[in-house]
């Protein structure tokens, strides 16, 4: 077996998500919301299903979705991108995972800001690269940039920056990412930009992408995904972002990783972008009251939640709820004694990883947020 394999470990979404099928508990361990998509765009997706073709499309996407996409991102971030731009995906994954193989070469390293999403190290050592990790740090996960300046080698190739940020629930400043930005343009790097989360804004805040910033709009890849616009994880549309000449590039990629994307999903989707911009600001609402239930429920149970700007995750610190368990044994303890499964943090990180948060995540109906936020309270009673 190829030792890159050996190394890798079940995702730890996958792994809470079966300890709570198998004791029965609340799951607020994977990412997935459990209300509300817009009923139109499932519509858009059963008649193309039955009225238009099923073969494959092309392998870049459907030109309506590609366009619509681009127009999409004029509108709601000012980013004068085309067609030519876009590269449709598998979910936002496979963009990464596309991203990675196309612009890192053995020998190459890869700087991660830490907690990271679990694919991203796996990803960059599959393309032969080496992970340099660079540690936020709880409660405020600043970017410091003269530590990314030290971080920067002369073998550094690539950034790989998750704007806003899972597992934090972070919407970085603009003078962080201008930080990471400027590091980039220094060193000559590519910046492979997270940015699947930057419609679910809780605050009333605005995103900025870094693709948006001087100097960036040849040097980043921009991913996106349709399945957290739309609350649809499942239907796995994303796509990925840059100059066409990169973009060609990255395509390339893709072409040997799944080709092309269920067609009847990408008419809907482009359906979605078009027509569905009146959904965004009721999503948002409805995401920012249920981390308002959770935080609330979660302190008055006595934990320490906190502050989540953006994503549908909020993070626990254990040891300032007084709970001297670390988070993975607290993990397994709460989904089998108490019945509610949550993420150890320490999974988002391989060198020196926090043990002592765990991320749970609010997209959920209010009698889920219930259910788990008086498991955790009979978590805390058992485990405290």
């Amino acid at each position: 077996m190829n030792p890159i394999y050996e190394q890798m470990k079940t995702s730890v979404f996958e792994r809470m998500s079966a300890l709570a099928a198998k004791h029965g508990a609340v799951n607020l361990g994977q990412g997935f919301p459990d209300f509300g998509w817009p009923d139109e765009i499932l519509d858009a997706a059963g008649r193309a299903l039955k009225e238009q073709s099923n073969q494959y499309p092309p392998s870049r996407g459907l030109l309506a979705l590609r366009e619509a996409v681009a127009a999409h991102y004029e509108r709601h971030q000012g980013l004068r991108f085309t067609a030519d731009h876009v590269c449709v995906t598998s979910g936002a994954t496979e963009a990464l995972g596309a991203a990675i193989l196309a612009t890192i070469k053995p020998g190459d390293e890869v700087i991660l800001l830490t907690p990271a999403y679990d694919s991203y190290a796996p990803m960059v050592r599959r393309a032969g690269g080496t992970v340099r990790e660079l540690a936020l740090k709880p409660p405020g996960w600043r970017i410091d940039r003269d530590a990314l300046e030290t971080a920067v080698t002369p073998k550094t190739a690539a950034i790989l920056f998750n704007n806003p940020h899972n597992p934090t629930g972070r919407l970085f400043e603009p003078d962080e990412t201008e930080a990471v930005a400027s590091v980039a343009r220094e060193h000559d790097l590519v910046v492979i930009s997270d940015e699947v989360w930057e419609h679910v804004m809780l605050d009333r805040q605005r995103f900025t992408s870094i693709a948006s910033l001087s100097g960036m709009a040849e040097r980043a890849i921009k991913i996106g995904s349709a399945g957290k616009i739309f609350s649809l994880t499942g239907w796995k549309v994303g796509w990925m972002i840059a100059a066409p000449e990169l973009a060609a590039v990255v395509a390339r990629a893709h072409q040997f990783l799944t080709f092309s994307t269920a067609p009847n999903l990408q008419t809907a989707v482009a359906y979605g972008l078009d027509e569905g911009d009146a959904w965004i600001d009721p999503m948002r609402q409805r995401f920012a009251r249920a981390r308002d239930r959770m935080t609330q429920g979660l302190r008055a149970a006595g934990y320490v939640a906190l502050e989540a700007a953006s994503t549908y995750f909020l993070c626990v610190d254990l040891e300032a709820s007084g709970i001297s368990l670390d988070d993975e044994r607290f993990a397994i303890s709460a989904v089998e004694q108490a019945g509610v499964a949550v993420v150890p943090l320490s999974a988002f990180a391989e060198q020196d990883p926090p043990q002592h948060l765990v991320r749970l995540c609010f997209g959920k109906k209010d009698e889920t947020i219930d259910a788990g936020v008086d498991a955790m309270a009979k978590a805390k009673e058992l485990l405290a």
